[in-house]
């Protein structure tokens, strides 16, 4: 090993030190807040200036530069074709000191992909995956489990007490350093006990806060189908790793408290993957741990159709491809594909019209999930809950950014055209409310009224 290589070990035996140390105390000592109280209100609102403000003394990105709240908390070729050049996602392009070894821009803006260092900083110029953004929506239902916290797309992402507090410090240390040195109060420096908790907070407040019951009574009968499909242990069986169409396992094959797991479905040995024919490195990921296991995390589905492109290196395009990768010899010949087949007695076979009916389930409850955090976006305007106009307006922008995806994948798949109509208004209507005088609740009532419309366009209401 080189001096050089040497000494970044030492360092990082420092950081990884003082992370242990942070991580120790948060454990001893973690916040007995309820959901709902003042004192936790305050933490999110905290953690949610943290996310999309601090930098930590480091490059200038913060949580929200690759975790963007107008594109699902997440980032996609199409979504950073639109930022400007000197935009901090795109620092190894501008800052000398991180362009080699920091990101690969090229497969950043084609795919989406981040440059991550999951096995240790020893070796930069080998040493290395490159992964997609997971969206940090619906967190308190994908990251506990039976063994422990799973962050990340191998579940590994966290240092420390693999917390999602410890997450940041990792991210930080990864993503935020001004050099490749990546020494603490130097290139950045760590977030405090009390910036991790409020972070944490903060990320735990986002998306859902309920797990979806399945089944539930859709109208549509492609959908309905796929649903079926999905919870069918001799077709789909998708339930398995998805219960209730979240991150976890069916509690009863694995347990009632097996939470969140991690599964070999053999993605990286997909032929042809796009990434590989623009002549940039692309390593093969080994998954979970130090070597890797070659297992990856389970993540939830309510959120998929709008949050692609799929897998953890992006290397499916569209909902009905990812679905019918359960089709495919990569999956058929993994551990996970066989371990279904010895359990179910058969392998996953989905034919096109099966693919299309699972996707189009998929769809459904993605566009449902959209619309009740539009109108809760909305309904949060209408009481004011907001300090400033500027923060008045950024629900707005939200509400109309998950309408405008609910009315998305609906219409990729050709699915309930009333509904969409609706969902058009309702856009309109949130356009209004936010160019206007959006201190008038016309609108926004307005709006309200045809996202619940379009919501009865989807379920049979009791």
């Amino acid at each position: 090993m080189s001096r050089s290589a040497q000494l970044i070990e030492e360092q990082m035996k420092k950081i990884l030190t003082l992370i242990y140390t942070a991580m120790a105390v948060l454990a001893c000592h973690p916040p007995v807040l309820s959901e709902h109280s003042d004192s936790n209100q305050e933490l999110i609102a905290r953690g949610k200036e943290i996310f999309f403000s601090e930098t930590f003394d480091g490059n200038g990105r913060t949580c929200g530069t690759c975790h963007r709240k107008e594109n699902n908390f997440t980032i996609d070729p199409v979504f950073i074709a639109t930022l400007a050049d000197d935009d901090p996602l795109f620092v190894a392009e501008f800052n000398p000191d991180l362009k080699n070894n920091f990101e690969y821009p090229l497969l950043m803006r084609k795919f989406g992909l981040i440059l991550e260092n999951a096995n240790g900083y020893d070796d930069l110029t080998r040493n290395f995956v490159l992964r997609g953004v997971p969206h940090t929506l619906g967190l308190r239902f994908s990251v506990n489990s039976e063994l422990g916290p799973l962050t990340g797309w191998s579940g590994d992402g966290a240092p420390g007490d693999a917390s999602l507090r410890a997450f940041a410090a990792g991210a930080v240390i990864q993503h935020f350093t001004r050099t490749l040195n990546r020494i603490p109060g130097v290139d950045f420096r760590l977030p405090t006990e009390a910036e991790l908790d409020a972070l944490a907070a903060y990320q735990l407040s986002l998306g859902r806060q309920a797990e979806l019951i399945l089944p539930i009574a859709l109208k549509n009968k492609t959908a309905e189908r796929g649903q079926a499909i999905f919870n069918d242990s001799a077709r789909g069986k998708c339930f398995i790793c998805h219960f209730n169409g979240g991150a976890n396992g069916d509690p009863k094959i694995f347990g009632k408290n097996a939470g969140n797991l991690n599964f070999n479905t053999g993605v990286e040995n997909l032929p042809n993957r796009p990434q590989n024919r623009v002549g940039e490195p692309v390593p093969f990921d080994d998954g979970f741990g130090t070597p890797g296991d070659g297992t990856f995390n389970t993540p939830s589905l309510i959120e998929a159709a709008d949050t692609g492109p799929f897998f953890h290196n992006n290397s499916v395009e569209t909902l009905e491809e990812a679905v019918a990768f359960y089709n495919s010899d990569a999956f058929k010949f993994s551990m996970a594909g066989q371990s279904i087949k010895a359990e179910t007695g058969s392998a996953i076979k989905l034919d096109a019209i099966q693919v299309r009916e699972v996707a189009a389930f998929l769809r459904v409850i993605n566009s449902l999930e959209n619309i009740r955090q539009s109108t809760r976006l909305l309904e949060n305007a209408a009481v004011k809950n907001f300090q400033t106009a500027k923060e008045g307006k950024n629900l707005l922008r939200r509400a109309i950014a998950e309408t405008r995806d609910s009315m998305m994948v609906l219409k990729g798949a050709g699915l309930h055209p009333a509904a969409v109509s609706y969902l058009m208004e309702a856009k309109r209507f949130t356009n209004k409310a936010l160019h206007g005088n959006f201190l008038d609740n016309r609108y926004v009532a307005a709006a309200i009224e045809m996202l619940d419309k379009a919501r009865n366009e989807l379920v049979l209401t009791p």
